[in-house]
C-alpha cells in the first residue's frame, strides 16, 4: 500500500527543525503533504490545490485577531494540510504573533515555524525528495504486482490472478460472465454481495466493451471493468479503492484476464460443436421417441421438462449485399459477402448465446447446402433449419443460429444482450420430442420480427395479432367496415356486434355467450338472426364465420374482448346442434 509523506515526517527530520505552535492534535500532525510552496499574499487560497505545506515570512500579516482569522480561514478553505511561518533576523518575526496562533488553533490548522538557519528551500527540496521517494515505491510495487500476475497468469484458470491481486493491492476482485454469473473470484466470498453490484453489471454489459463504470454499495467502492477482446466475454468487479500503485496495474490486470477468457472461449470450441452436432442429431429425426429425445437434452445438461426451439438470423442476404456494396464504394478491399467474414460473426453470436443457455444447444445453418457451418449434417436440405420452410430467411446466403432451450429461461433479456436488433423468433413451449415444430414456428416469425423490430413469439393466444400487426391497417378497417357495415347502420349496432364477437370468442357456446353479456341465450339466439339477416353472412358457412371473426378483432386493434381470460381466439367451430 502507498505510504504518503505526513506533517509529523517533517517534524521528525532533525535537519529542518520545525516546530509547531500549539498542542496540535495527533489526527492533524497524520495530514499527508503532497507539496510545499512560498506565499506573502493576504488571500493566497485560490492559489493552492490542496495538501500543501504553505510557507510564510508574515511579510503582510495583520495583527488584528479578525484579521488574523480571515487569513487562516483563507488558507485552510484553500485546502492546506498545514501553515509554517519563517523566523530569523531581518525578517518580521523572531516568534509567532499570538493573534495567528490563537486563529490557527481556532480553526485546526496546524502552525509551525522555521528557524533562520533553515531556508525554505531546504523544506521545499524535502517534501518533494519524499514524494519522489514515495512514487518510485509506488512504481516498483506496480512492476512486482504486475510481475506476479504474469505469474499467476500461466497458471490454471482466473483464480490465481485474483488471488494474487487482492493479496498485493487489498482491492477485492471477480470476475463473472456477460450476465452476470460469477465464474471466479480472489477471496472464498466476494467483498460485496452481488445483488448490490447488478445494476453497475449490467450497465457496463449492455456497453460491451465501449468503457467501465464506478459506484459505492454497501459503504464500499465498486469498479467494473469489460473483459475480452473482439467482443464481451466477462466482467472485473473490483471491490475497494486501488491507489495510485494499485490503479496502474489495473490495465495489465484486465489484459491477463482477457487472455484467459478468449483461452477459455477457444478450449471450448469443440465441445461447442459437439452439442452443435448433438443438435443436429436430435433434429434429423422426424419423430424422435420421447425418452431419447429427452435423454439426448438431460446429456448436456438441459433438464427442463419441456423446451421451445429459437431461431436468430445472424447474417442475411440483405446484409451480405449491403456491406459488398458498401466495401465496394471505398478504398478498403471488400468484405467476403457469404464467406469467413459472416460466417465468423455468425459462430461469434452462436458462442456467446450457448454461454447464455443451459445446456447450450446451439448451432448455425444456411451458407453451405445441407450442412451447418460447422460441417456437421444439418438434418435438411439446402442449409435451411430443421423444422424451418425449404428456403432460407435471409435469402441465399442467410446464416441463422438455431437454439433449443428450456421454458424457464428468459430468452428475450438473452436475446437483447447478444444479439441485439436481430430478427428472432422464439417457438412455443413443447416436449423434446417435439422441439423440431417449435423450431418450424419460430423460423417463420422471422419476417414478423423483421416487420417489428424485436423478437416475435409464438403464441396461440397472439397468433392473431401477429397477422393484424403485419397488416396495412387502413386496408384492414376498410376490410371490417366491408362485413360489418351493415351492422353499424341498424338500430342497436354496436350491440349486435358485441353480440356476434362474443360468440365467435367463445366458440359458438350459446349459455357460455349468454351468461358473458348477462342476457337470456334466445335474446343471443334473436340479435345474431338479426345480424345474419343484415350482413347476408350464415353462421354455419366457414368462410363467412371466419370474415366475421377477423373483422370484429379489427375492430378491437386485434385484441380480444374483457372476460376471454386464457381462452383461445381462434375461429370457432361450427356450432353445436346442442349449444
Amino acid at each position: 500500500m502507498s505510504v504518503p509523506l505526513h506533517l509529523s515526517d517533517l517534524l521528525a527530520r532533525p535537519d529542518l527543525r520545525l516546530s509547531v505552535t500549539y498542542d496540535v492534535p495527533p489526527h492533524l500532525l497524520a495530514r499527508p503533504i503532497e507539496a510545499a510552496t512560498v506565499s506573502d499574499l493576504l488571500s493566497p487560497g485560490k492559489w493552492l490545490q490542496g495538501g500543501e505545506l504553505l510557507m510564510t515570512i508574515g511579510l503582510l500579516l495583520p495583527m488584528e485577531p479578525a484579521a488574523c482569522r480571515a487569513y487562516v480561514r483563507d488558507v485552510a478553505e484553500g485546502g492546506a494540510a498545514c501553515l509554517a511561518l519563517g523566523l530569523g533576523q531581518g525578517l518580521p518575526y523572531q516568534e509567532a504573533p499570538e493573534p495567528l496562533v490563537t486563529a490557527a488553533e481556532e480553526a485546526g490548522l496546524p502552525l509551525l515555524t522555521v528557524p533562520d538557519e533553515v531556508p525554505f528551500i531546504a523544506v521545499t527540496k524535502a517534501v518533494f525528495d519524499a514524494r519522489a521517494t514515495e512514487q518510485r515505491a509506488a512504481l516498483h510495487r506496480a512492476f512486482a504486482t504486475q510481475r506476479r500476475l504474469t505469474a499467476a497468469a500461466a497458471g490454471d484458470g482466473l483464480r490465481p490472478m485474483l488471488a494474487e491481486w487482492t493479496a498485493a493491492t487489498g482491492v477485492g476482485a471477480a470476475v463473472l460472465d456477460p450476465l452476470g454469473r460469477l465464474l471466479a473470484a480472489g477471496e472464498r466470498e466476494p467483498r460485496t454481495p452481488l445483488a448490490q453490484a447488478r445494476d453497475l453489471l449490467d450497465r457496463v454489459a449492455a456497453r460491451g466493451l465501449r468503457g467501465s463504470a464506478s459506484s459505492t454499495a454497501g459503504g464500499q467502492q465498486l469498479e467494473v471493468q469489460p473483459l475480452g477482446a473482439r467482443r464481451l466475454r466477462g466482467l472485473l468487479l473490483l471491490t475497494g479503492r486501488p491507489d495510485d500503485a494499485a490503479r496502474s496495474v489495473v490495465p495489465g490486470l484486465v489484459s491477463l484476464l482477457s487472455l484467459e477468457l478468449e483461452r477459455r472461449h477457444l478450449r471450448d470450441e469443440p465441445e461447442r460443436r459437439r452439442r452443435s452436432a448433438l443438435l443436429s442429431e436430435l433434429l434429423a429425426e422426424e419423430h424422435p421417441a420421447p425418452g431419447r429425445a429427452r435423454d439426448m437434452l438431460h446429456s448436456v445438461g438441459l433438464t427442463t421438462e419441456r423446451v421451445r426451439g429459437v431461431v436468430v438470423e445472424a447474417v442475411s442476404g440483405d446484409d451480405a449485399r449491403t456491406r459488398a456494396s458498401r466495401a465496394g464504394s471505398g478504398p478498403a478491399a471488400p468484405e467476403p459477402a457469404d464467406g469467413s467474414t459472416a460466417e465468423s460473426a455468425a459462430q461469434e453470436m452462436a458462442a456467446d448465446l450457448a454461454l447464455a443457455m443451459p445446456g447450450g444447444l446451439v448451432r448455425v445453418v444456411g451458407g453451405t447446402p445441407g450442412r451447418t457451418t460447422d460441417g456437421t449434417p444439418a438434418g435438411t436440405t439446402q442449409g435451411t433449419p430443421a423444422g424451418a420452410p425449404d428456403r432460407t430467411p435471409g435469402g441465399p446466403s442467410g446464416l441463422m443460429v438455431e437454439a433449443v432451450v428450456g421454458e424457464d429461461l428468459d430468452i428475450r433479456d438473452v436475446l437483447a444482450r447478444f444479439a441485439p436488433r436481430r430478427p428472432a423468433g422464439i417457438g412455443p413451449v413443447t416436449a423434446p420430442e417435439a422441439v423440431r415444430v417449435s423450431l418450424r414456428q419460430a423460423a417463420g416469425l422471422l419476417a414478423v420480427s423483421r416487420a417489428s423490430g424485436e423478437p416475435a413469439e409464438a403464441r396461440q393466444s397472439q397468433a392473431s395479432r401477429l397477422l393484424l400487426d403485419l397488416g396495412d391497417r387502413r386496408t384492414l378497417q376498410g376490410y371490417a367496415d366491408t362485413v360489418l357495415g351493415p351492422l353499424d347502420l341498424a338500430d342497436h349496432g354496436e350491440e349486435l356486434i358485441a353480440t356476434l364477437a362474443a360468440w365467435l370468442e367463445t366458440g359458438g357456446a350459446w349459455d357460455a355467450t349468454s351468461r358473458r353479456l348477462g342476457v337470456h341465450r334466445h335474446t343471443v339466439r334473436n340479435r345474431l338472426d338479426k345480424a345474419m339477416d343484415l350482413t347476408g353472412r350464415r353462421l354455419d358457412d366457414p368462410d363467412d364465420r371466419f370474415d366475421l371473426w377477423l373483422a370484429t378483432r379489427i375492430r378491437r386493434g386485434g385484441t380480444p374482448s374483457p372476460g376471454t381470460t386464457g381462452r383461445s381466439t381462434a375461429v370457432p367451430p361450427p356450432p353445436h346442434p346442442d349449444r
